[in-house]
Formats: structure tokens, C-alpha cells, sequence
């Protein structure tokens, strides 16, 4: 009598087992491919391209259109000589970053714009009468507050992306981005209370 309640115990534990292990199997085509076409995807043999694609490089692109003018104020401007580093270092990935992202877009067929954006024009103008101190504080305050906004769209990308040419350029410019962020906090300017709180 207990060797067939034992087999019973065994044989209950095995299919309980069994039933809370089953697993729902959507197939591949229908999962990986939702939302992967319409008109805001556009077929690649690099992979599909879709709107966070496109924004990253209209991004990057702005982001130099901006950033090197600053970091070469930086060089005549600035007071302090970490301030006047971080405007060299912008300076020189930019301009290699520029190059790389004007390729890749034209590779793409992906429009870039000429101008930096409003906000960016706005900065430059803030920074453009500022000699010494004022214009390391605004300097670093601005430029550090816009790598922290783009270094978590850009790792986004990176993450996401199905496009393996992104893929390649999102690393870059995460490095980039980090780098520049580091760079900024090293100058002692950076004002971390008014940075955005992070989201959980």
C-alpha cells in the first residue's frame, strides 16, 4: 500500500511539473515582425530602418552642428584649462563623428539638417557674449545636461535597433557621448541637483 502511494505521490509531482511549465509558442513571423514595416520603415540590406534609426542620426548630426562651434569658443573663452580640454576633445570627435554620420545617411537616404535646432541656437547664443567663468558654467551646464538627454536615446537605439549599419554607429556614439559626459564632470562645473531625476 505505501509503494503505490508513493508512485502516486511521484506520478502527481510530475504532472504538476508538467503543468506549470507549459509554455505558449507564438511563432517567429508572427512576433518578430510586428511593426517592422509600413511607411515609416523603409527595407535595407543592412536590416529594416525605422524612426528611431532616422533620429539618431538627425540627432548626431545636430549635435555637431552645435557642439563644435561651442568647443571652439572654448579654446578662446573658457577660464579654466579642464573647460578648454573638454572644447578640444568636443571639437575633434565631432568633426569625425559629422563625417561618419553625413556617410551613413547618405548611404541610407536619410535627410540631415544644415542648422542646429532652436534650442541649440539658444544655447550658443547664451554662451556667445561670455567671457571667463560665466562662460565655463554655462558652457559645462548646457553640454552636460545635452549628453545626458542623448546618451539615453542613443543607448536605446543601440539596444533596439534592427539595423546592423546603426547598430555599428550607435556604439560609436554611446563612447562618444560617455566620454564627453565624463570629460564635462571632470571640470568640477557640473551642478548634479540640476540634472533630471532618473526614471525608474
Amino acid at each position: 500500500m505505501r509503494f503505490r502511494f508513493g508512485e502516486l505521490l511521484v506520478l502527481g509531482v510530475f504532472l504538476f511539473a508538467a503543468a506549470v511549465t507549459v509554455v505558449v509558442v507564438v511563432p517567429r513571423s508572427a512576433s518578430s515582425q510586428a511593426g517592422w514595416s509600413g511607411p515609416d520603415w523603409t527595407q535595407t540590406p543592412y536590416g529594416p530602418l525605422g524612426p528611431a534609426d532616422r533620429d539618431l542620426l538627425v540627432r548626431v548630426r545636430w549635435a555637431g552642428l552645435w557642439e563644435i562651434p561651442a568647443g571652439r569658443w572654448a579654446q578662446d573663452r573658457a577660464g579654466s584649462g579642464k573647460v578648454k580640454d573638454a572644447g578640444m576633445h568636443l571639437v575633434e570627435d565631432h568633426t569625425k563623428l559629422d563625417a561618419a554620420v553625413r556617410e551613413l545617411a547618405a548611404k541610407l537616404a536619410v535627410p540631415l539638417p544644415d542648422q542646429p535646432n532652436p534650442d541649440q541656437r539658444g544655447w550658443l547664443d547664451e554662451m556667445a557674449p561670455l567671457r571667463g567663468a560665466d562662460f565655463d558654467r554655462v558652457f559645462t551646464a548646457r553640454l552636460r545636461d545635452a549628453h545626458g538627454k542623448v546618451f539615453t536615446f542613443v543607448s536605446a537605439v543601440r539596444a533596439g535597433t534592427r539595423n546592423s549599419l546603426i547598430r555599428d554607429f550607435a556604439g560609436q556614439a554611446v563612447d562618444v557621448v560617455m566620454k564627453h559626459m565624463t570629460l564635462l564632470e571632470g571640470t568640477g562645473l557640473v551642478d548634479y541637483s540640476a540634472l533630471p531625476t532618473p526614471a525608474v
